[in-house]
Formats: structure tokens, C-alpha cells, sequence
């Protein structure tokens, strides 16, 4: 699977939440394709509610948010948001603008999450660079309180 989300905006997420640590390019990239995988599967989830209700669009409740963000305050953006929202659903759905941003939304809260998790990882290693071993570390542990 090719990423579809540029690591630029990814590497700007991570260094927010990294303080005086270093990121190195393996972590933007581990975090933009794990970003990537976790987009899919809530379009996926999205797509089966938007079934259930007859419809072929998706919309921003498909993804349970109560509202949608100005796009301007999200540093994801919205073009490769749309085509990883499309990876694993069915050609004929579509995908409203407001769906995009509520999927970029929710992904850069999830985005954060793993930064935070992976700066606290690499100051527990002794480490001054968030590496992509630290992104993976923190889905290992996060399996064990799922």
C-alpha cells in the first residue's frame, strides 16, 4: 500500500507534541502510514452506516463527530484525506467535504496522540530523536489496553 499522506504535515504534528526532541524521517513516515491504515478503516465503518441509512455518501455523523472544524485549523490536508478515506471503500461512494475534514480531524487527534506516546517513549529510552521504533512501540503497547 502507498502512502498517501505527505510526511511534511505529519512531521509538523509529531515536532508539536516532540518539545526539544529531534524527529527522525522513518517516524513521520511509520506515523503517516499508520495514520493512513486508521483512516481506511474508519471510512470503512463510515461507508457501513451511510449503507445503512441508503445512502452513498459519506458525512461527517458517518464518523460520530458532533461537529466540523474550520479546515484552516487543521494542519493535515484535505486532498489525500479523501483518497485515503477511498482506499478500501467501494468506487461508487462518495465522500462530502465535510466528511474530509471531520476524517482529517479525527486522524490528527489520533495523530497527536501517537506523537505525544512516542516523545514520552524516546525521553524513557534516553533518546534526544523520536524514531520510528518509538511510533511502533507505542501500537505494541497500546494492543495490551485495547
Amino acid at each position: 500500500m502507498s502512502v498517501e499522506l505527505p510526511f511534511a504535515p505529519v512531521d509538523t504534528v509529531i515536532r508539536r507534541n516532540a518539545g526539544s526532541l529531534r524527529v527522525s524521517a522513518e517516524a513521520s513516515e511509520e506515523l503517516a502510514r499508520r495514520i493512513q491504515s486508521r483512516g481506511a478503516s474508519l471510512a470503512i465503518d463510515a461507508a457501513e452506516e451511510a449503507t445503512a441509512e441508503g445512502r452513498k455518501t459519506l458525512m461527517a455523523d458517518d464518523f460520530g463527530v458532533a461537529s466540523v472544524p474550520d479546515k484552516s485549523t487543521l494542519e493535515l490536508p484535505i486532498a489525500p484525506v479523501d483518497r485515503i478515506a477511498r482506499l478500501d471503500i467501494d468506487d461508487s461512494y462518495r465522500v462530502s467535504m465535510d466528511a474530509r475534514i471531520a476524517l482529517a480531524e479525527i486522524l490528527e487527534a489520533y495523530a497527536d496522540d501517537v506523537a505525544a506516546a512516542a516523545a514520552t517513549l524516546a525521553h524513557h529510552a534516553g533518546r534526544r530523536t523520536i524514531k520510528a521504533e518509538d511510533i511502533e512501540a507505542y501500537f505494541e503497547l497500546a494492543q495490551y489496553f485495547e
